[in-house]
């Protein structure tokens, strides 16, 4: 999963916390993905320094609320246009993508879905004209080509099943939980593993 991109959109429901954020990777993508604590901590220090979040001031009990910037914002937004990460895998992108998407309360997810519809489709068509390319000749090479093609057009016909199903489902959008963790890293904290272990064994939740 795009860590930092998530991240970001998460943060276009308001300012928040960093456990507040972490849960809320696992839980708005149906519990598909979840990272290390000290990993959600890591990325908010690279996007504070990076300009894209910024300090929020504090919750009651002292946990530090971090905020999206305007270049946090216009990132945010491009994620969800459909720029995925470097390096990522296309079709881990459109998940993660679409799930977030539709948590988000007040947001209309059928336009993040019907974009990956029309990437997706994009794609299979592609395969297809690479596969229709590779039939006029019969040597090994051109027909690992047809394979390899073939196997782009199932996985593209896979996601199009996929979102068409996303695109039919309705009220899954829910505003951010206002609980409190019992513990949460103070500014000067640390989240490295003996954080992480301490946070789990406390029994906290999140959001």
């Amino acid at each position: 999963m795009a860590v930092r991109d998530s991240l970001l959109v998460l943060l276009t429901m308001g300012p928040a916390y960093g456990f507040a954020l972490h849960g809320g990777l696992a839980e708005r993508t149906g519990g598909r993905r979840s990272v290390n604590v000290g990993q959600t901590y890591a990325t908010l220090d690279r996007l504070t320094k990076q300009g894209l979040i910024e300090p929020a001031g504090n919750t009651a009990d002292g946990l530090p609320l971090h905020r999206l910037t305007a270049a946090g914002r216009t990132a945010s937004a491009r994620w969800l246009d459909g720029a995925d990460a470097a390096g990522a895998d296309p079709w881990d992108e459109t998940v993660d993508r679409v799930l977030i998407a539709s948590s988000l309360p007040r947001f209309d997810a059928t336009t993040v879905i019907d974009a990956e519809l029309a990437r997706w489709t994009a794609r299979r068509d592609d395969s297809a004209i690479r596969a229709d390319a590779a039939h006029a000749a019969d040597a090994p090479p051109a027909r690992l080509a047809v394979l390899g093609a073939a196997a782009e057009m199932a996985r593209a016909e896979s996601a199009i099943n996929w979102l068409e199903g996303a695109r039919r489902a309705s009220g899954l959008g829910f505003e951010p939980s206002t609980e409190r963790p019992r513990r949460g890293r103070r500014p000067g904290g640390s989240a490295g593993p003996a954080a992480s272990a301490d946070l789990i064994a406390q029994g906290s939740t999140a959001p």
